[in-house]
């Protein structure tokens, strides 16, 4: 498959890519520098909003703007103003803890796990946050989170932390948000990378971005890899497709960590990349509340 550099954002940690279903643009975010970018496809100049802290996560939001998951909890953000508003801060007595990856789920609800800006091994914990603005704890014990989806058929919720190089499956209930009968559903050899984020096609195969393994791997709903991609940058974050037929992957990119050697290596690390797979993504999930 070729890859294209889409945008040379040259991000410390880009990450979240989301094809916006209304809007028709790329969102995406740069975790550590706090930043939420909006690309314009028509060729204008994309958008840039510092929001003071490290962003994990950003959706959007049926009734307008974004959730964001940052370090000060989850909030709400106006595209159109650039204010924002903390709505929920779970872990105010955990300050070295942020919230990292999140997505919303088929229901409407924001989903998003924590994790130790220290390193703290199972220090983070995995949340539900309900159309009605309440918060629940799924599980505990979580010490990077990171990748998460749902199949096509909404009846299984795929999810990551990282350093267990496992994804495991959920059995899902759209109605009521609950998950159960947790599996691990494959495992990523540690010549490969670490997986970080992911996204579901519309054929129900899952797309895993390899932190350090410089690619981004296809797999079966049964844990069978079908395809690898190859990247020109070693730390890859996540991907999200979008296009107006939602056709092309997005693949964020970090240049985080390192050493001048590897970057003359990958010059277009914290780059933006694109490729056409052949299959087609599943449209956005809106923050319904």
């Amino acid at each position: 498959m070729n890859v294209e550099l889409y945008i040379d954002a040259k991000a410390t940690l880009a990450e979240g890519p989301f094809w916006h279903p209304r809007e028709q643009r790329l969102y995406w975010i740069d975790i550590t520098e706090g930043k939420v970018h909006i690309h314009e496809p028509d060729g204008s100049d994309d958008k840039v909003f510092e929001i003071g802290c490290q962003v994990g996560a950003a959706v959007p939001r049926a009734a307008g703007g974004l959730m964001l998951a940052t370090e000060r909890g989850l909030e709400t953000f106006s595209v159109d103003s650039g204010e924002h508003e903390v709505v929920c801060d779970p872990e105010s007595d955990l300050p070295n803890n942020r919230f990292n990856d999140g997505k919303v789920d088929p229901a409407g609800r924001f989903w998003a796990g924590t994790m130790s800006m220290q390193k703290e091994p199972k220090a983070g914990s995995f949340y539900c946050f309900e159309v009605d603005g309440t918060l629940r704890k799924l599980f505990e014990g979580v010490t990077v989170s990171n990748g998460l989806d749902w199949s096509p058929d909404a009846k299984t919720m795929y999810h990551i932390d990282s350093p267990t190089r496992e994804v495991v499956a959920f059995d899902y209930c759209r109605e009521t948000g609950e998950i159960s009968n947790r599996r691990v559903l494959i495992r990523i050899d540690a010549d490969a990378g670490v997986p970080d984020g992911m996204t579901v096609d519309a054929e129900g195969a899952l797309w895993i971005a390899h932190w350090d393994g410089a690619r981004v791997t296809r797999w079966s709903p049964e844990g069978e890899l079908l395809d690898t991609v190859s990247l020109p940058a070693q730390r890859v974050t996540s991907c999200a497709f979008g296009g107006e037929q939602l056709d092309v992957l997005y693949i964020t990119t970090a240049q985080r960590g390192l050493d001048d050697e590897t970057l003359q290596r990958y010059p277009h690390s914290g780059g933006i990349f694109a490729l056409r797979p052949g299959v087609k993504g599943m449209p956005t999930n809106e923050y319904a509340g």
